[in-house]
């Protein structure tokens, strides 16, 4: 076609696009005319005719021509019909039709495509479903409209499944228009080069579009570059595509950025390429995968004035010297910036000069390979050449991913003997056996199974052999038998026949997948299309003609950085240091709040926080502040401490800047979930205001998400407000005036507060302004960012009707989806969650009230997965479920058992499509709708707000108490589960034990002469009988007298004797518990005033030993039992009196007056105890929790020296803090008095001892000593800034101490959950 006809036939085209569009018609429509019904027979073949009148120069639709249709003679699935269009052609529907009037049609059956009617490609729909559904009878036509277009010439159909009943029968038409092209060809040799016209500066959109076809995996398509040095390269190397951006001449890192897209593109089909350059980032697409590119400033410019096609002028790629590879192949359609540059070439235009034998049209070579696709795979050679008498020559190339299989193996002839070559852990082995001799094994090359082709070549002649892969670049094994190696006739490549065939074929390994060509044996090639036409050898479950090899990595279904690996059926996702786990590293591991790690049992300390879930954010390591009723997560940043600012010649402005050590996107999510945020703001000031006196503002900082706004309010006001905390409540040094640092006084004076409002937060930088007057001098300090509180695991709602139900928009989990939720309910089934499709659907439901269900389909017919639970699920406690369906598998997992899987089919659908609402609750048939809560319902990462949906919803209720039965256990150690309208909290109260969870032991060492002694008023009595009764109801009938008791404790000690406890009474009674001069545990009761103790001693020895031991002690009436750490109970009878009459004191530790007691006892009890006891309680009443914790609240009188320790009874974590993380919120003072600086609020009494006071104060003192000297001097250039120190300032002082806002501990505990 001469140039002229084809520019009329392109504007005909153009016209007829308007022309439709304007009658809205789409590209589909147009590009949809019949292509078959006016071939010529000549254009039809077949693998075979049932006679004459089936030929497949009858099988156009709806002809009646011959007998109706094609029909083959044999029916199996090497079978096919092939259509020629006489030029490449677009693709965009089939149709087909049983053989007229007839029981013969197709089922099922795979659609083929070619250029050269050679190297066929199999069209697949998403990727993955190849085969087509056919027909249902001869007559009624079946059309399937391609998802994506095929260009192709010869097309080629496969019968897959057939009418039972009758045989292979067709009719088809295929539709489509068209396909017009600019070609050229490139030897290798050969290349373009084009010079641009560079784009204006301003422009802010490029792009570069080009189609290609190779069959070497290697080579630059296009390399472009400009006068700035800028340069743009399109490479192959192994069959990827690689774009390298590059600044200058330089290969460091710095001055380029590389990234790769596709794979396999080495196998001789078209394969289309774009660049679309935007501004600051590009898209580069390889045939349907798009990668978004974020580039550096240095290459967002583009001035390209010349581009080299085929090659790279000068030095060649960039990789190292001397691996220059030109591209070998065609292009297609070359656009730079809507100038088709093939074109220009075609025209000999002047800005094109061509170098070598570039030709415009596209000459291929042929190449015919053949795929090994089962177990059941073989080729069988026969007599392919004489044998040589000398030796043996056999070459072959291969492509897999698997590391294992059978390449070929033959019988040595007439020697008793066998040749095997296999792969094994992806490198190739050669081993032969001959009778009486030792095997002879050779293994050469590595990596052999990374979807590569590889050349095989087995040479033996005059005594020496010789194994080599991949040639030139590849390695080679030798070896010198001392028997001859021949082939003899038979040669047996990829596996053997199934047994019972009469064949010498054995093969002990694995056997092969993937593409084998190029074969040839003593150097005469093996014709494979005669294998093909059963002319040669004999084969089974081969696909000759082609290779059908895929990569199921290429794009990778592993998210989150998972490494995709793979074999020829399947692909495996390494999630090993992601945070993410399951078959394609979707669900992450760690929780989504500190929230979340409480109620599962877990105590302050550092853990990973993954805010979104399955989402892209990532997680991040934060502190968990778990020590009080909130649960606090600690944002920290770089500049926590206090700051003093002086004013510096030439300088107006102090700014500091805060980065924080969570990413921006977590930081926003993590403000945005929580309930509460708070950031202490403290500035000290003398003479430095913070705004003028007709209210402009001096200073100010800058919060909130993203880059942040300018915000003038101060700590403890409201935004927008330009006040500071005294403004607010009226209580400025200055009345005038709204901070207290206005009013411009030399003393020192300061505002200070909490930040409380979310959407101004965090603090990312300050800037004061007052800061160069002479005598001006201020010290500022930015705390940590807290927040507390979750508003996704709380957020529920109870359904009270079969028929209620919640709906949101439609769930969009189409390659990938989880679902997780907890539930309780009294109900044995229903319905938790439902979204539809036409076809498509997934559902969540109770199927029973011991079973969970996991159901939907996405085109493969529906899946099922099922938990069983061996205990009841509609107990009204809480449950938790986690669904996930991927491409890969289905899982479903309830609470802690074992999760259940359902793999998916390899070949099947992977989209799920829905387009219904999603239905919480119910369905949209109102049937088998759920009864009972739901709670923290998140799907792909995303919390649905079922609170708030359902207070507009009749039927549903906000919320859902009643958590102590779910979560009760986890207060541990007597402690109370206290409900509350969300979450829980334990009282701990009547327990020996403090924490969160009632987990943490109080603990003390004693001297000889400490002494705790607690004294028993009304209040008490009545809880002790209270306590008690819970044993013995009835027993109890004094306030003053006890008929039982439950003491328990541990300690550790090396004394003996020793007394540990003592309960006196007002009527001479007392109870004793002691060591004595022998090791061993006394309980003397002494319940009878007139009467001597009884003494119950138990039989455990060596408890004097340093080592921590637990002691129980029950009394009910006159039985006694003790149990000593895990030994056995010992059992006891008291015989005087079962009741203890007005007891009046417990006392642990040494008994100040025991002047009452018998002799023995009072010297027992003046030594005292030596060592350290913990968790003491007798009945509700903790001794050494009321002295350490409460001392001012509890009728304790402490003497002696009592210093809290740990002796070790729990596995509490000893390094979390009981101080709060806030300041007390105080607005703020003024005066010639210092200002407090780490001020902290402490909800407990203090902690420490004397000499715990004095380690923390040295470690504190060192470590901030050591921050001082390795501190920058300053956060900006603009003033000079120090950190403040006690010297430093007579009239600044400060606290030694740290509060927890400035910085964690150290030695706080980190977890990796």
């Amino acid at each position: 076609m001469d140039l002229w006809s084809k520019k009329v036939r392109g504007i005909i085209t153009q016209v007829a696009l308007i022309l439709f569009s304007s009658f809205g018609a789409t590209w589909g429509e147009i590009c949809h005319s019949p292509l078959v019904h006016n071939l010529p027979p000549s254009s039809f073949r077949s693998s075979s005719q049932l006679s004459g009148s089936h030929g497949p120069g009858f099988a156009k639709l709806n002809r009646r021509e011959g007998a109706g249709g094609w029909s083959p003679l044999s029916l199996d699935k090497y079978q096919w019909l092939e259509v020629d269009l006489g030029e490449r052609t677009q693709i965009t529907a089939v149709a087909t039709q049983g053989r007229y009037g007839s029981s013969d049609w197709l089922t099922a059956y795979l659609l083929m495509f070619s250029d050269t009617g050679h190297n066929w490609r199999q069209y697949r729909q998403e990727d993955s479903i190849g085969a087509f559904p056919g027909n249902t009878n001869a007559d009624s036509v079946v059309q399937h409209k391609l998802q994506h277009h095929v260009i192709t010439r010869y097309i080629r159909l496969i019968p897959l499944d057939w009418n039972p009943n009758g045989r292979i029968g067709l009719r088809l038409e295929t539709y489509g228009c068209l396909h017009d092209s600019d070609v050229v060809s490139f030897d290798g040799r050969s290349s373009l080069l084009f010079r641009l016209s560079p784009r204006p500066r301003q422009t802010t959109r490029e792009s570069i579009s080009v189609t290609f076809k190779t069959l070497r995996n290697s080579g630059i398509l296009l390399h472009a570059k400009g006068q700035n040095e800028h340069s743009l390269t399109l490479e192959l190397e192994k069959g990827k595509l690689l774009l390298l951006l590059r600044k200058g001449r330089s290969s460091s890192p710095d001055s380029q950025h590389l990234v790769s897209l596709g794979s396999l593109l080495d196998d001789q089909h078209w394969h289309h390429v774009s660049v679309e350059h935007h501004s600051t980032h590009l898209n580069l697409t390889v045939d349907k995968s798009t990668l978004w590119v974020q580039i550096a400033q240095k290459f967002t410019h583009w001035d390209h004035d010349q581009m080299s096609v085929g090659a790279e002028p000068g030095l060649g790629s960039r990789r190292l010297a001397g691996s220059h590879r030109n591209f070998h192949g065609c292009l297609e359609n070359l656009v730079y910036n809507s100038v088709n540059l093939i074109d220009l070439a075609k025209q000999r235009d002047q800005r094109v000069i061509v170098k070598g034998n570039v030709t415009f049209s596209c000459t291929e070579p042929v190449s015919v390979a053949m795929t090994f696709t089962s177990p059941q795979s073989f080729l069988w050679l026969t007599e392919v050449s004489e044998p040589l008498s000398t030796g043996v020559s056999v070459g072959f190339q291969f492509r897999t991913w698997n590391k294992a299989g059978m390449l070929l193996t033959f019988d040595l002839p007439k020697q008793g003997g066998a040749v095997w070559l296999y792969l094994s852990k992806a490198r190739l082995h050669l081993l032969i056996h001959k009778a009486g001799r030792a095997p002879l094994e050779l293994e050469v090359g590595s990596a052999l199974s990374d979807g590569q082709w590889h050349s095989v070549e087995l040479l033996s002649r005059r005594g020496h052999l010789t194994i080599a892969v991949d040639e030139d670049e590849g390695a080679t094994a030798h070896a010198s038998p001392s028997f001859l190696i021949t082939t003899g006739e038979q040669l047996f490549f990829g596996g053997c026949p199934t047994e019972g065939s009469s064949h010498p074929c054995v093969n002990p390994f694995e056997y092969f997948q993937g593409c084998m060509r190029l074969l040839s044996v003593d150097n005469k090639p093996v014709d494979l299309i005669m294998v093909q036409q059963r002319l040669m050898g004999n084969h089974s479950h081969l696909q000759i003609d082609m290779c059908g090899i895929i990569d199921r990595c290429s794009p990778s279904h592993c998210e989150h950085g998972g490494s995709c690996s793979q074999s020829w059926s399947t692909f495996h996702c390494n999630c090993s240091s992601t945070g993410y786990s399951g078959a394609t590293c979707h669900s992450s591991i760690y929780e989504q709040s500190c929230e979340a790690y409480k109620h599962k049992g877990n105590t302050s300390g550092y853990y990973y926080i993954d805010v979104d879930g399955s989402g892209p954010i990532r997680p991040q390591l934060i502190y968990c502040n778990m020590t009080e009723d909130k649960t606090w997560i600690v944002i920290q940043h770089d500049n926590s401490e206090l700051t003093r600012v002086r004013p510096t010649l030439g300088k107006t402005q102090h700014s500091a800047h805060f980065e924080y050590t969570t990413g921006e996107e977590q930081l926003a999510a993590i403000i945005s979930q929580s309930e509460h945020c708070e950031q202490e703001l403290t500035y000290h000031c003398r003479k430095s205001r913070l705004n003028t006196p007709d209210g402009s503002s001096l200073s100010w900082w800058v919060g909130g998400p993203g880059a942040g706004q300018v915000q003038t309010y101060w700590g403890g006001a409201a935004p927008n407000s330009q006040q500071c905390a005294c403004g607010l409540q009226g209580e400025c040094v200055d009345p005038k005036q709204q901070c207290n640092c206005d009013a411009d006084r030399t003393e020192w004076s300061n505002d200070s507060g909490l930040l409380t409002h979310k959407e101004t937060l965090p603090v990312r930088s300050l800037v004061l302004g007052d800061v160069q007057r002479p005598g001006s001098e201020s010290a500022y300090r930015v705390g940590h960012l807290h927040c507390h509180g979750d508003k996704n695991v709380w957020n529920a709602a109870f359904f009270d009707k079969e028929t209620s139900y919640l709906h949101f928009p439609t769930f969009h989990g189409e390659l990938s989806a989880d679902i997780s939720f907890l539930f309780k309910t009294t109900s044995s089934s229903g319905v938790f969650l439902e979204n539809l499709g036409i076809k498509d659907f997934i559902r969540i439901e109770l199927s029973s009230s011991t079973e969970v269900l996991f159901s939907f389909d996405v085109g493969n017919g529906p899946l099922e997965v099922r938990v069983t639970a061996g205990f009841p699920l509609d107990d009204n406690r809480w449950h938790h479920i986690h669904a996930e369906r991927n491409v890969k598998e289905a899982s479903l997992r309830l609470d802690e058992l074992p999760a259940a899987t359902q793999e998916a089919p390899a070949d099947g659908h992977i989209h799920l499509q829905l387009n219904s609402q999603l239905f919480i609750g119910g369905t949209a048939s109102r049937q088998k709708g759920f009864r009972g809560c739901i709670r923290s319902l998140q799907m792909n990462g995303m919390t649905l707000d079922l609170e708030e949906r359902a207070k507009m919803t009749p039927g549903v209720q906000a919320g859902c108490p009643g958590h102590c039965r779910s979560y009760g256990s986890l207060c541990q150690n007597k402690g109370h589960c206290v409900e509350r309208p969300n979450s829980f909290s334990c009282d701990c109260g009547r327990s020996a034990y403090t924490g969160v969870f009632c987990e943490r032991e109080v603990s003390a060492s004693f001297k000889s002469g400490t002494s705790i002694s607690y004294t028993f008023g009304e209040q008490v009595l009545s809880d002790l009988n209270k306590s008690s009764s819970s044993t013995l109801p009835s027993s109890i009938y004094s306030d003053t007298t006890l008929r039982a008791e439950n003491i328990s404790l541990s300690f550790r000690t090396s004394q003996s004797p020793a007394l540990l406890l003592f309960v006196s009474s007002h009527h001479r009674e007392y109870l004793a518990l002691l060591l004595n001069k022998h090791d061993r545990l006394e309980v003397r009761y002494r319940l009878d005033g007139s009467k001597g103790a009884e003494i119950l001693r138990s039989k455990e020895r060596n408890l004097a030993n340093g080592q921590l031991h637990a002691v129980t002690i029950s009394r009910l009436a006159d039985a006694v039992s003790l149990q000593i750490d895990r030994n056995p109970k010992e059992d006891f009878n008291l015989s005087s009196d079962v009741e203890f009459n007005a007891i009046k004191s417990l006392v642990v530790g040494r008994v100040q007056d025991s002047s009452h007691l018998d002799p023995e006892l009072s010297r027992v009890a003046s030594l005292g105890f030596t060592g350290c006891l913990s968790a003491v309680l007798f009945n509700s009443i903790s001794p050494l929790k009321a002295a350490l914790l409460n001392s001012q609240t509890s009728p304790v009188t402490v003497s002696g020296q009592l210093v809290q320790s740990v002796c070790g009874s729990s596995s509490a974590n000893p390094y979390a803090a009981e101080n709060t993380h806030h300041l007390s919120g105080q607005s703020g003072s003024a005066g010639r008095g210092q200002p407090l600086v780490n001020a902290i609020r402490s909800d407990s009494a203090m902690i420490g001892g004397v000499i715990a006071v004095v380690v923390f104060v040295t470690v504190s003192a060192l470590a901030v000593m050591a921050r001082v000297l390795y501190r920058r001097t300053g956060t900006c250039q603009n003033q000079e800034t120090e950190t403040v120190k006690p010297e430093d300032h007579p009239e600044l002082a400060f606290s030694s101490q740290t509060s927890t806002q400035n910085g964690l501990s150290e030695h706080q505990k980190e977890y990796f959950i």
